[in-house]
């Protein structure tokens, strides 16, 4: 930079801090990017970073002439956090002989757990509204019995003693889908929806992405298809329909992309799915793979409005897969309902090892649908059940008309995928968390103390617009925690942590030692080593709620 340009931007600072507009204490590394903005330095954010002086204005050392601030004074702007995250209510508990049917749709996202797992290990406690105890229950593996039927998936349920609740019991609900080698996928015609806006300008986003999408490319085959496209101030696209027997032709494509420029992403969107009908494979995979932190700012941002158009675009057959990454401002709310209306799962990116997991171990699982719209309605036998609670699934609820609505959008179960919901119930003739009625009496069941509740499940299978049924009996038995098996204890546990860190309003007198030993004591089989890494995070959360009490 020469003489003439400091002088001219530290006094056209210096009257913006006198003025108010700027504050004197702001970081150097703001003022550098000030200065790129109007032209003083290289446009680039490497540009910037090398122009950016490394020390405070007027110190001795600094490359800039002029006196903003004292020499001695260390800065520190505050950083502006600009995520976003959809709003939950913890649900209620539910009286049976007021409410005795609970139905909702089920969830295989996982974004949730990888998401709080970055906040933890930044060394912070996430946000209430960014923890759904669902997706951290359903990040693991639990070994369930695969279908042996024509059904595409196999239900079972166990029935526990509660850590959480003097008298409670816990039901889980475990569901299995059947599973598909990765050479056996259907053909796949594959989306690359990737976002190259200025906000993806990090070390945590399109690179990592860009890893994501190479790990991917390498298991294509030669009948599975890519197309690339990007958005930032506009879409392009990158690369046109290009076989699987071509990766080094789309791995130079993604080796090539960099980041620049306002996130625009409807028009993306809108071509991203024009791309894949115009390529359709009848009975293959259809799917886009959408790469962004979710930080809109041109073309549609309204949230309803994006959410509408992905949800009418479904309707041809392709299925939206969001995958989510970054810090700051990433907008997890968006990402997060989006895979959600468009019949997709979300992930949450945090590092290479989770892009492993995503789309390399569980490939088939997050490619290949094999049960769409599912749905599960619980019906509680007031004979044997007082009260009941769902843990999770806050935004998944359904209307008790809605099971049997074959025009209800629901959740998708992908291949392989495993799926997990538990209710926490008080037995009849046992305190709970209601007082009982003074007026109105609990009716009975006859012939029906033998069952807790009845499970019903509703599904389609893929391309069929008519649901199939299946049911299953919840038998009035359960054992005590520690003699119940391991998957079954962790679960619990997983479900205690997610609870703790919504603030632990239904965990009881069950605090992080407690969960921590019980998610110890069944952190077994853990080929992968992902139990063992939730201990770790129970005891960072522990630490971290520790130390916020004292404070």
């Amino acid at each position: 930079m020469t003489l003439l340009k400091q002088l001219t931007l530290c006094t056209l600072l210096a009257s913006l801090a006198a003025c108010g507009q700027l504050h004197p204490n702001t970081r150097t590394e703001a003022i550098a990017d000030y200065g790129s903005r109007i032209g003083f330095f290289n446009g680039s954010a490497e540009g910037r970073q090398n122009s950016a002086p490394p020390l405070g204005l007027g110190h001795p050392q600094s490359k800039f002439i002029g006196i903003i601030a004292p020499p001695t004074a260390e800065y520190t702007a505050p950083i502006q956090n600009t995520e976003r995250y959809g709003k939950i209510d913890t649900n209620p508990v539910h009286a049976v002989a007021q409410a005795p049917v609970s139905t909702f749709s089920i969830d295989i996202d996982t974004g949730s757990y990888t998401n709080t797992r970055r906040f933890l290990n930044q060394g912070r406690l996430p946000p209430v509204d960014a923890v759904r105890v669902e997706e951290l229950v359903n990040y693991f593996d639990y070994h369930y019995p695969l279908p042996s039927g024509d059904a595409p998936f196999s239900v079972h349920t166990t029935t526990v003693d509660s850590p959480w609740q003097k008298n409670a019991k816990i039901i889980k609900i475990g569901i299995q889908a059947k599973d598909i080698a990765a050479q056996q996928l259907p053909p796949a015609n594959l989306v690359f929806l990737v976002d190259v806006s200025g906000s993806m300008n990090s070390h945590d986003k399109l690179p990592l992405v860009k890893q994501t999408l190479r790990l991917l490319t390498e298991q294509l085959r030669p009948q599975d298809k890519v197309t690339l496209i990007t958005y930032a101030s506009g879409e392009k696209l990158v690369l046109p329909p290009t076989s699987g027997s071509h990766k080094q032709t789309i791995l130079r494509a993604i080796n090539e992309l960099s980041a620049g420029g306002a996130t625009a992403g409807e028009q993306a969107i809108q071509l991203a799915y024009q791309m894949a009908e115009k390529n359709h494979i009848k009975h293959g995979i259809n799917r886009i793979l959408l790469a962004t932190d979710g930080d809109f700012n041109v073309g549609i941002t309204n949230f309803d409005t994006l959410k509408g158009m992905v949800a009418q675009k479904r309707q041809n057959g392709t299925s939206l897969t969001t995958l989510g990454f970054g810090t700051g401002n990433y907008n997890e709310r968006l990402m997060e309902q989006l895979a959600d209306a468009g019949d997709g799962n979300y992930s949450y990116i945090d590092g290479p090892e989770e892009a492993k997991k995503v789309l390399q171990r569980q490939l088939s699982s997050t490619l290949a649908t094999v049960a769409q719209d599912v749905k599960i309605q619980v019906e509680f036998n007031p004979a044997t059940v007082k009260e009941y609670r769902l843990v999770g699934y806050e935004n998944r609820l359904l209307k008790q008309e809605d099971f049997n609505n074959d025009k209800v959008d629901a959740g998708d179960i992908g291949a392989g995928h495993s799926v997990t919901a538990l209710y926490e119930i008080i037995p009849a003739g046992q305190k709970g968390w209601l007082d009982d009625s003074r007026y109105q009496a609990t009716p009975l069941a006859s012939g029906k103390a033998s069952e807790y509740a009845y499970v019903k499940l509703r599904y389609k299978l893929p391309g069929q617009s008519t649901s199939k049924l299946l049911s299953h009996a919840v038998p009035a038995i359960s054992q005590p925690l520690n003699r119940a098996d391991g998957d079954t204890r962790f679960a619990v546990a997983v479900a205690a942590y997610g609870q703790q860190l919504r603030g632990g309003q239904y965990n009881g007198d069950m605090g992080w030692p407690a969960i921590i030993a019980l998610a110890q004591n069944a952190q077994q089989p853990d080929e992968y080593g992902l139990r063992a890494q939730l201990v770790d995070l129970a005891k960072i959360a522990q630490s971290l709620s520790a130390r916020h009490n004292r404070e």
